[in-house]
């Protein structure tokens, strides 16, 4: 029998929770692997794809015991009962019963023997650590530029490359395209993988605010994330990533400088009547001046005028307004500054105040 408080198997059940289906085609899939001994437990959670462990100290009592029930129903109980209240979890015969007061609930089990585990990748592994807080920071930068369900498989990811003592990010979908970079301790060699959307989401989910490491193994089918009391590993995604040196675009001479925040909400406006198909938006820059003008089937109209800082051709240049507003909305600062070539080229969104940051954004036809 394990003897716990709600929140000691609460915490750790939730932190692996996230990548459970509620229905998969291997029922194993649904639950979640329980092992205790007598000072601590563990969850661990697996789609095949992803794997998560969570550990947690036990202040109650335990055993050594091995089990898997359903994830999702063990976690509704749990969140549905008082705080502090203490939680018995008794395994009997094929079956779990978990109580707490006069509450008591039966659920079913499934071997543990029969949980599958991702296999430890052979070869070599690049090793590095960074604190939580910059790690989710930099990927708060780049990850919205994920595809989602794109043909191109590949794109439904994030490109991580380590090279000497440099970690750098890349998200597009194609149509736009985000990278980010950062200085971390030691001398890796030049490395390049896609880590899938569905981990680098999670990550971004279960990363701290805090300083304390995340420790990071890269080798070339696998990652590994450790930081506090959870584990997670990933397989990689196997494609050959677009050359994002090539997409950055130097030397365009028109150039933009803006408050993001007056721009944003601009942005945000003019998205209201614009078509809700395409989501166009037109630039209409002149000296001094940038007029943002949408439409829709209905002939319906937004402009807006906000100053800039603008010197360069006059220049009359569509964007998809999501696209716009998914940067100013996930990257902060104050001051952005736009580079532009003409009007069918890409744009180059940059900070000043992320100096390892760049945005590129395709033009479209309105």
């Amino acid at each position: 029998m394990i003897k716990a408080k709600r929140d000691e198997i609460l915490g750790p059940l939730s932190a692996v929770g996230g990548i459970i289906e509620r229905r998969h085609t291997l029922p194993i899939l649904s639950n979640v692997l329980i092992d205790s001994t007598t000072d601590s437990l563990s969850f661990l959670a697996t789609d095949i794809e992803i794997q998560i462990t969570a550990r947690s100290a036990l202040h109650g009592s335990g055993e050594p015991r091995a089990l898997t029930v359903g994830a999702r129903k063990l976690l509704d109980i749990l969140r549905a009962l008082p705080d502090g209240v203490e939680v018995s979890l008794l395994p009997q015969d094929k079956r779990l019963v978990v109580k707490a007061g006069k509450s008591r609930f039966t659920l079913q089990t499934l071997p543990a023997e029969d949980f599958p585990r991702l296999a430890k990748p052979a070869g070599e592994a690049a090793k590095f650590a960074l604190s939580q807080k910059a790690f989710r920071r930099l990927l708060g930068l780049v990850q919205y530029a994920m595809a989602q369900q794109d043909i191109r498989y590949y794109l439904n990811g994030l490109l991580v490359v380590t090279e000497g003592n440099l970690l750098k990010l890349v998200a597009t979908d194609g149509h736009r395209l985000a990278f980010a970079s950062l200085e971390i301790d030691g001398k890796l060699p030049r490395q390049e993988v896609i880590v899938p959307r569905k981990t680098v989401l999670e990550l971004a989910k279960l990363l701290g605010d805090s300083d304390d490491e995340v420790k990071i193994e890269i080798s070339a089918t696998q990652a590994s994330f450790s930081f506090g009391s959870i584990e997670l590993v990933s397989k990689l995604i196997d494609g050959k990533f677009p050359d994002y040196t090539r997409v950055i675009p130097t030397g365009h001479k028109n150039r933009l400088q803006a408050q993001r925040e007056p721009l944003r909400q601009a942005l945000q406006r003019a998205a209201i009547l614009s078509n809700e198909k395409f989501r166009g938006v037109r630039w209409v820059l002149s000296e001094g001046n940038l007029k943002i003008v949408s439409s829709n089937a209905e002939q319906e109209e937004a402009q807006e005028e906000v100053e800039v800082k603008y010197s360069g051709d006059a220049l009359d240049i569509g964007f998809n307004v999501n696209y716009l507003l998914d940067v100013l909305n996930n990257v902060g600062g104050a001051q952005i500054e736009c580079a532009f070539g003409d009007s069918a080229s890409s744009a180059l969104i940059s900070y000043e105040s992320e100096k390892d940051f760049k945005y590129v954004v395709m033009p479209m036809r309105i």
